[in-house]
């Protein structure tokens, strides 16, 4: 592994039963900025997060996470990470000042330096107002931003965040990607798990997209929009029976289905003439499209492109499902006694 790298992952398979939820996974990811895992539920990305926080072992494949293998040296994983999971672990019958302190009690701070960290992750998080409520009446955007502060007492290298906006508004989640935008702004390295696309679309440098348990592409947004043409044509038909044709027409290059809005996108690379060739070769007798437009490609144009999956609002939906999402995980300090530094 190499001094650029934060995480490096090789081969990577896991299976529940005779479910194979990754299959031989690869990723590489550089020190500093947001890396996002973009899926739909059920592809894996939750396994790969729970492997690479020492949670759960691979079936097959390495890891090495800040410069450790996160099967040999497990403990020295654990004190350079933190991992903040879809739900808040915070204990609600006690202040959100009490659950940060309790927190440095935890990974061993000494009582003052606890108590200043705590202060100053609150005034971070704008939570000096609700600093001596009960979390037990605090809101969920309220809830998720001490469950990050909490997870950054000890002032880790890495932070994972599984999904950390699923259930949140949409004011609770502008919150939280500015909170995720300060973090890599001070160095720290962001490995973010989503099915919303544009959640990485905002926030990562580079994004992998997952399926199946596999990588299926990877790269920076512009350059994952621009295997798809960097443009999509949108072709409006006049009927249901003119949109199954177009469908039909355009066949695997379609990377958006509106089946109410009757709308079919295909990729292009935005030209005049081709567009022009476009509309000639799938309406030839022009009598199927009632009008078109062009639109700069989305990341729902990518992974529909790769994957064959449609999305909706903004959300990738899959009815497979991985395993480890259902799997119920320990609190704090309860998984292993070396896991000081693992906010789970």
């Amino acid at each position: 592994m190499t001094d650029d790298l934060a995480i490096e992952a090789v081969g990577l398979t896991k299976s529940y039963g005779s479910t194979r939820v990754l299959d031989g996974v690869d990723l590489r990811v550089q020190r500093g900025g947001v890396f996002s895992l973009l899926g739909p539920n059920g592809a894996g990305k939750t396994t790969i997060v729970r492997i690479l926080a020492t949670l759960m072992r691979a079936d097959a494949g390495t890891a090495r996470v800040a410069g450790r293998d996160v099967t040999a040296e497990r403990r020295e994983v654990r004190r350079r990470i933190s991992l903040t999971g879809q739900y808040a672990a915070l204990d609600e019958a006690q202040t959100g000042r009490e659950n940060l302190r309790m927190m440095g009690r935890l990974l061993h701070l000494p009582a003052a330096a606890g108590r200043a960290r705590a202060d100053q992750l609150l005034e971070r998080f704008d939570l000096v107002d609700a600093a001596v409520r009960r979390v037990g009446t605090y809101s969920g955007g309220m809830r998720r931003r001490l469950d990050l502060a909490a997870g950054l007492v000890g002032d880790p290298e890495i932070i994972f965040l599984d999904e950390p906006t699923t259930g949140l508004d949409p004011r609770s989640r502008q919150a939280m990607w500015e909170v995720v935008t300060g973090l890599a702004d001070q160095g720290v390295t962001v490995f973010l798990t989503t099915q919303y696309l544009d959640e990485a679309d905002r926030l990562a440098d580079r994004i992998a997209v997952i399926d199946r348990g596999r990588i299926a592409a990877e790269g920076t947004a512009a350059e994952l929009k621009g295997q798809v043409g960097g443009q999509r044509l949108d072709l409006v038909a006049g009927g249901p029976a003119d949109f199954a044709a177009i469908r039909d027409q355009v066949g695997p290059r379609v990377t958006h289905l509106d089946r109410e809005a009757l709308t079919v996108g295909v990729p292009t690379g935005g030209g005049a003439a081709e567009v022009r060739d476009l509309l000639d070769e799938l309406d030839p007798e022009r009598r199927l499209v009632a009008r078109f437009d062009v639109h700069s490609a989305t990341l729902d144009d990518v992974f529909m492109a790769l994957t064959g999956h449609p999305t909706s609002t903004g959300a990738i939906a899959d009815p497979s499902a991985d395993p480890a999402d259902t799997v119920t995980t320990p609190a704090a300090g309860a998984a292993d006694p070396s896991s000081e530094a693992v906010r789970v």
